[in-house]
């Protein structure tokens, strides 16, 4: 195939092999196929600024360190300096976020090398040794959904236990591989300290979790992980051992009842169609 411009650097420095196809484009990069050093990765190329765009930075910004006071007040103002500054500061974070959560165990894809808006990384394989798929793309049945989910939020935990909120955790950036999830996709994350909106973002990580694999195993629903897992987080109790109850007893708002057991009915419902017609494939 004809090698993109932008990985045309990395091929004649040698961090590159050879570009052996595209794998997916979306609103924030394209990536690849390549061989590098030996090995089958992937290179995930960062569309510029003008070519996608990004809701709400605003939240996701609060807290991320600037190299100065000149970056931060371009940035502020929008210029073409500060977006190109802002640009730098978005990209660095999901690369910083991937070498400091596969330090720590987290299940996300190894990164190898940054260079010029290109992260080297990991390719996510299947048993097959094809691209593994993401966890949108799967049918799963009530036990598979209990244990991804589990993993899932066991990985969360280890996130927040190193600092860190994924801040757009769903179905749409898992990746499924012979061992379970993977978790991608992480430009947005931001540190648990120092953004005021963590919280928040947490919590809804955690009900986009519940609620796609409720639809599967539908007692995931009433969870509330999210409020558990900030808790315990916030009154230092928080280790990646714990053990979590899906539910918050500090919660004083009286539950909905009768919506939640509507959504119970729906889902199981709906678990159970998917089950008849597995069965009769």
């Amino acid at each position: 195939m004809k090698v993109p411009k932008r990985l045309e650097p990395l091929l004649q420095d040698g961090l590159i092999d050879e570009v052996i196809r595209p794998l997916k484009s979306g609103k924030e990069a394209a990536v690849y196929v390549v061989r590098s050093e030996g090995a089958i990765r992937c290179a995930k190329v960062y569309k510029e600024a003008n070519q996608r765009g990004f809701h709400k930075q605003s939240l996701y910004r609060e807290g991320r360190k600037v190299r100065n006071s000149r970056q931060a007040r371009a940035m502020e103002k929008g210029t073409r300096f500060g977006r190109k500054e802002q640009e730098e500061v978005w990209q660095n974070t999901e690369v910083d976020a991937l070498y400091r959560l596969a330090a720590a165990g987290v299940r996300v894809p190894q990164p190898y090398h940054f260079i010029d808006g290109v992260l080297l990384m990991e390719l996510i394989m299947d048993e097959e040794g094809m691209a593994a798929p993401r966890l949108n793309d799967l049918d799963l049945t009530m036990a598979q959904a209990e244990t991804y989910h589990a993993a899932l939020i066991h990985e969360v935990v280890r996130m927040l236990c190193g600092g860190i909120v994924h801040g757009d955790l769903s179905e749409f950036n898992v990746l499924i591989d012979t061992q379970g999830p993977v978790i991608i996709d992480l430009p947005q994350a931001v540190d648990a300290a120092a953004n005021n909106h963590a919280a928040r973002m947490l919590e809804r990580d955690t009900n986009n979790l519940a609620a796609y694999f409720g639809q599967f195993a539908p007692e995931l629903l009433t969870t509330s992980y999210g409020k558990e897992i900030w808790y315990l987080y916030e009154s230092g109790n928080l280790t990646p051992e714990v053990t979590l109850t899906g539910h918050f007893k500090g919660q004083h708002k009286a539950a909905d009842l009768d919506s939640i057991l509507r959504e119970i009915n729906d889902a199981r419902e709906d678990a159970l169609r998917r089950q008849l017609a597995r069965d009769s494939d």
